[in-house]
């Protein structure tokens, strides 16, 4: 980063020349969470754009965060953490908005088996996040004899009503966006890549593999128009067909509607000791050592728990059993990373039936952590002063030891640990 004061550029974290310009590293950490977070905004405000949703409020912030961090602009450290917090409040508004776009469009998801694996016929894979790009593909190919799949943070398609009636919409293929590169080789026809979670392809699909939208990556024919389609569609007829080769179905489809319709059972369930807690685990998922921390925890979670799970950190276990506690299941999808506002929405609903306070239900956080819209809806949650959060594997490469401090001080946020003793820690609901 080059700092316009001293006019020398700074090396890691923090000024190099520190104490003439006053910029201190945890002023740098705290303008380079908000700028991550302000990417993570940028996210869900341009996909809810695309449906004719905005927000004043939104764009307003986007404006002012950015100025903040100009040079000279701001040394304070605690007017940095009120902006910061500020982010989460304006992510909020975001989510909720790209909830209204996706419900208003596609009408509002429910609860639906997924098949997986791949049936014969000729079949392109979606994967990123943006349904526009899916729906147009839909439509496009609808009586072609081409099959659609979806991949990582499309799964929850399958979910919403106008984007299931699509009877070529077979099911999902893979997992989550850090197995590209193993999956898109084994997949054998077309791959559509719609937003940022697309890896460098190898040679061994490079030329199957299409970008569209923001999305871009050198060497790969991008799709200039959602409105043409044909490339992609001539690419995966000449492939030719895919073999029949099912897997283990996955569930997926849970919005917050869905879960709140239930909430009297569930609020009978938890009254009757049927059910002692929900645990909220998933987020952005990545391929550093240490995340299968999320896996065991899952398996260690009690058979007298629900576990609510989103984004592409669900691929850890969400492929097992858990079954269910009086036809309440005890995995619940709750969609991509920005239904993190249902989570938002039942965790509000269940705390105002039991008349107490979001941090006195018997809920507890494992956030994985990866990428910039994992910063925003980190920061949302501190907003709303949800406290005790577990995040990990390890803490973001730009949070000062001084500025985790304060996280650490004003919300308890603490780092994964071991499963065993976190476990029983969440049980006892620290």
């Amino acid at each position: 980063m080059f700092c316009n004061q001293c006019e020398q550029t700074a090396q890691g974290t923090g000024c190099t020349v520190k104490g003439v310009c006053g910029k201190d590293e945890n002023i740098q950490s705290l303008q380079e969470t908000l700028l991550y977070a302000l990417k993570g905004i940028a996210a869900y405000s341009y996909h809810s754009r695309v449906y004719g949703e905005r927000d004043e409020d939104v764009d307003a912030f986007m404006h002012e965060a950015l100025f903040k961090t100009l040079t000279n602009v701001d040394f304070d450290l605690n007017d940095h953490v009120k902006l910061a917090l500020k982010a989460g409040e304006m992510n909020y508004k975001a989510m909720e908005l790209l909830d209204k776009a996706n419900t208003g469009h596609y009408g509002k998801p429910g609860p639906v088996e997924v098949p997986t694996g791949t049936v014969k016929g000729p079949g392109i894979l979606v994967t990123g996040h943006d349904f526009m790009d899916l729906e147009e593909l839909l439509k496009q190919t609808e009586g072609t004899g081409i099959n659609i799949y979806t991949h990582g943070e499309m799964l929850p398609a399958h979910g919403y009503p106008e984007l299931k009636k699509y009877k070529h919409l077979v099911g999902n293929y893979g997992g989550a966006w850090q197995k590209q590169k193993k999956e898109f080789p084994a997949f054998g026809g077309a791959v559509l890549a719609t937003t940022n979670c697309v890896q460098i392809p190898t040679d061994e699909y490079r030329d199957r593999l299409f970008t569209i939208g923001i999305t871009a990556v050198e060497g790969v024919k991008h799709i200039e128009s959602r409105k043409d389609f044909s490339e992609i569609i001539n690419k995966a007829k000449e492939l030719g067909d895919l073999p029949e080769a099912p897997g283990k179905p996955l569930t997926t489809g849970f919005h917050h509607d869905i879960v709140l319709s239930l909430a009297p059972k569930i609020i009978e369930a938890v009254k009757a000791g049927k059910i002692k807690r929900f645990f909220l685990i998933g987020g952005c998922d990545g391929a550093k050592a240490g995340r299968n921390y999320f896996t065991e925890l899952a398996e260690k979670v009690p058979d007298d728990c629900v576990i609510l799970t989103l984004a592409c950190g669900k691929y850890r276990f969400n492929h097992m059993d858990f079954g269910d506690i009086d036809g309440i299941p005890r995995l619940i999808d709750l969609g991509q990373c920005n239904n993190a506002y249902s989570a938002i929405q039942i965790a509000s609903a269940l705390a105002e039936a039991f008349e107490c306070d979001v941090n006195d239900l018997p809920l507890s956080f494992a956030v994985s952590w990866y990428e910039q819209k994992a910063v925003a809806i980190l920061l949302t949650l501190l907003n709303l002063n949800i406290k005790n959060i577990r995040i990990g594997p390890t803490p973001p490469a730009f949070i000062t030891p001084g500025v985790f401090q304060v996280l650490q001080d004003n919300f308890d946020l603490k780092l994964i640990g071991d499963v065993d003793e976190d476990l029983a820690a969440m049980m006892k609901g620290e």
